[in-house]
């Protein structure tokens, strides 16, 4: 096993999708279990994200899903990938993580993204529109948001309870997010895994432009993507179907659904541009068996020179996916055995 894989550290990233047949409930209730299993598993991190308007997705409040997340378990790090600034006023955000670190004391990770809504109504009902997630203006949020914890503004109001209190923020880098991690001194977040060129590129500006800050002092990095292991790379590669056919459908419907069951996919009649997204999908991911993926992993952790892994993995069979990552746990916890 590999040095670098026993040196980094392994989190989960987990979205809330909903499955065919199954209610956002469930999925939400099913993030929490994954949180409690992930944690048992001896992962870093778990993060949930913001989406709205979604079908696909019942993951719309980060922070109160964070709360219920560090509720039920007791020592992994929890936090969100991300709250989308441009979505919120910063003195609720900082209010809002302030509560959860003042309950959570040491746990609490605040990733912060510039996206806004995934379609026009999702836009108009959020009161944004796509020039809100504008780099110039995402900075400008981002450090607004970090003078809430220091202390004060120029009205004279504080941010209750989160003055004084540390809370390490993370920058999801898209496109000029790199440039806006470095500059303001903070980890970053990259992905996906399946453009090696394009995150090296990334992991380079950043690490060429970045300033040390009261929040870091060195750069740094977490790549992030998915990742799934199974017994042969059939079952690995069947673990990705349907998120790839929910996205190929996504691409040519503009509508996000549920998670199908891969046989339901595999037997599904596509047309030929659904074909072809399908298929990209599918392919480049980092899937296989245990040897297969600790020799990708080790290969990108070695390009990178990433301090830690997010792993962002949807399925509809959550056995299959349970194992996944139960497996994907192994394969760190005997690089690091044999260290």
């Amino acid at each position: 096993m590999s040095s670098v894989i026993a040196s980094a550290r392994f989190s989960v990233l987990d979205r809330s999708r909903t499955r065919e047949g199954h209610t956002g409930a469930e999925a939400l209730r099913d993030t929490v279990r994954l949180a409690q299993e992930a944690e048992r598993l001896g992962f870093h991190r778990f993060w949930v994200s913001e989406h709205h308007g979604v079908p696909g997705v019942a993951g719309s409040a980060p922070t109160v899903l964070a709360a219920a997340v560090a509720g039920a378990t007791h020592t992994i790090r929890v936090g969100t990938g991300g709250v989308m600034l441009p979505n919120h006023r910063s003195l609720v955000v900082a209010e809002q993580f302030g509560v959860l670190e003042s309950l959570f004391p040491g746990r609490i990770d605040m990733g912060l993204g510039r996206s806004v809504g995934f379609t026009d109504g999702v836009r108009r009902a959020l009161g944004r529109g796509k020039d809100a997630a504008d780099a110039d203006d995402f900075a400008g949020q981002l450090q607004e948001l970090l003078g809430w914890f220091r202390g004060g503004s120029p009205t004279g109001v504080r941010a209750r309870p989160s003055e004084g209190l540390t809370v390490p923020p993370f920058v999801l880098a898209m496109g000029e997010g790199a440039e806006i991690a470095a500059r303001a001194g903070l980890p970053m977040v990259i992905g996906d895994l399946r453009d090696r060129e394009k995150l090296r590129r990334g992991v380079d500006r950043y690490r060429a432009a970045f300033r040390p800050s009261l929040w870091a002092s060195e750069p740094y990095v977490v790549i992030s993507g998915t990742v799934a292991v199974a017994g042969t790379p059939e079952a690995a590669r069947r673990l990705l179907v349907p998120e790839a056919w929910s996205m190929a459908y996504a691409r040519t419907h503009g509508v996000f659904p549920p998670l199908p069951p891969a046989d339901e996919v595999e037997d599904r009649a596509m047309t030929a541009k659904e074909r072809g997204l399908y298929e990209s999908g599918l392919t480049g991911q980092l899937a296989g068996t245990e040897e297969q993926v600790a020799h990708e992993l080790e290969s990108v952790l070695k390009e990178t020179g990433a301090q830690e892994v997010l792993v962002t993995t949807s399925t509809y069979d959550r056995t299959a996916l349970l194992d996944s990552y139960r497996r994907l746990a192994g394969i760190v916890a005997d690089s690091r055995q044999e260290r």
